[in-house]
């Protein structure tokens, strides 16, 4: 069992606020776990490639930038778990192993297509913010700095 991973369901309980509920922050909540796992970058990469065909994991990998075998092991694994992919094995010499959404991974798949066709029509919006943010800090840590005396400054002070 994945560290971290409970044995029985839990319910997020604590609250009588059922917003609160669905967005609860501990690590115990069901919900939270769920979404931390659909969530990270790999799962998501391998939902969207998965939902276009088919696929093995040589090619998975292939087609997933920076991923390692490891990494990739370890999500698919946990997204069979969930029920979002189903991994088939051929009984083949050598063995050929492909996996594909289930039908729930497709429902998922809609939901990230939504999630992405945000992110295309903001970024332009987002990259905008950044740039003032970046420009804000940057303004701020130059008046912070030149309102510290040097450190030469405070060596002469001290020796005075």
């Amino acid at each position: 069992m994945e560290e971290g991973t409970l044995k029985s369901p839990s319910h997020c309980t604590g609250t009588d606020d059922d917003h609160a509920r669905q967005w609860d922050t501990r690590e115990g909540c069901e919900v939270r776990q769920i979404l931390d796992r659909v969530a990270d970058k790999w799962s998501l990469l391998v939902i969207a490639l998965l939902d276009v065909r088919t696929m093995r994991f040589t090619e998975l990998r292939r087609e997933i930038d920076g991923v390692s075998q490891r990494m990739l092991t370890v999500t698919l694994r946990q997204l069979e778990r969930d029920g979002l992919v189903r991994r088939t094995v051929h009984p083949v010499v050598p063995p050929r192993v492909d996996y594909q959404l289930t039908p729930l991974g497709a429902t998922l798949h809609d939901t990230i297509q939504a999630l992405v066709t945000w992110t295309e029509d903001h970024q332009g919006e987002i990259a905008t913010a950044r740039a003032a943010y970046d420009q804000r800090e940057a303004k701020a840590e130059t008046t912070a700095g030149a309102e510290r005396p040097s450190e030469g400054a405070q060596l002469a002070v001290g020796r005075a």
